[in-house]
């Protein structure tokens, strides 16, 4: 849609809700679309995406019971929301990519199995988006997950809370810039703060590695605590010089790690037809779409 008035569309949404839609998918192009209540009626929805809305739901709204999958991009929830409890019983696959208030959207999906977060910019926060474990979350791909010592709480709060995590994916991480402040060492998590065994973490992918003193101690967290690992994928920045992308590489590899079978491979960032960059694509592809 490109409009600047939606009444026609109120209208048909109207019609949609006394019709019992099963999947709906809102893509405006202009000023951002409220919702309208009625929306939020519709209890049969299965599929919803929404793109450039505002996602402020009546205070009597309570979920949606059968939806299996969502996916929300450029969109601002309403700060109403903050502190109501929103139950997605049924949800398998969530997808947040360039969400302001993210900290409003208090959900319950027990039966998580994919997240997908991206360019989120106030997802320091995301220690209130998954309180609690959830069990059947074996997919996580953090995309643009860079920034600071909250971002890396965030980080390590998701992945402990999914401890039958299968596959981790970072795409363009580089946490810390260069030339970004160097948190002091009392500000950073302790060693121990991973007090969960990441059974189940077979294969790690992180692109656009800068070699920051919070990468290096989220690596060294993970490997320590993944007795199963089989893989971990790095590729490096592509600002950095040959001497760092070997020195980084090389104080990896010397990072204590509980799986006996675990490989760390380190790619350069300039692509090459190898059989590590086709693994490491593949594996890319597989934990952002399977």
């Amino acid at each position: 849609m490109v409009l600047d008035s939606f009444q026609e569309v109120d209208q048909w949404m109207k019609l949609l809700a006394r019709k019992g839609v099963r999947e709906l998918d809102i893509a405006n192009l202009n000023q951002r679309y409220q919702l309208p209540s009625y929306i939020f009626s519709c209890q049969k929805l299965r599929k919803l995406k929404l793109d450039n809305c505002i996602f402020k739901p009546p205070l009597q709204f309570e979920g949606f019971l059968d939806l299996e999958e969502l996916e929300l991009k450029n969109i601002v929830f309403g700060k109403d929301l903050n502190g109501t409890q929103i139950s997605l019983p049924g949800l398998k696959n969530l997808y947040l990519n360039s969400c302001t208030y993210v900290y409003n959207f208090n959900i319950k999906a027990e039966k998580l199995e994919i997240l997908y977060l991206g360019l989120c910019v106030d997802a320091t926060l995301l220690l209130r988006l998954l309180p609690h474990a959830i069990n059947s979350l074996s997919h996580l791909c953090l995309l643009s997950f860079h920034s600071d010592l909250n971002q890396l709480h965030g980080a390590l709060c998701l992945v402990r809370n999914s401890p039958n995590l299968e596959r981790l994916c970072m795409l363009h991480a580089g946490f810390m810039k260069e030339h970004e402040v160097v948190p002091a060492l009392d500000q950073m998590p302790s060693p121990t703060c991973l007090d969960f065994t990441l059974n189940q973490l077979r294969i790690v992918g992180i692109e656009c590695l800068e070699g920051s003193m919070i990468e290096l101690f989220f690596i060294k967290l993970l490997l320590a605590h993944s007795p199963s690992l089989e893989m971990l994928y790095i590729i490096t920045s592509e600002t950095s010089n040959p001497q760092k992308r070997y020195n980084l590489a090389k104080d990896i590899m010397r990072f204590p790690c509980a799986s006996p079978k675990a490989q760390v491979i380190c790619l350069d960032p300039e692509p090459k037809k190898s059989s590590d960059w086709l693994s490491f694509l593949l594996v890319m592809l597989k934990i952002v779409w399977c």
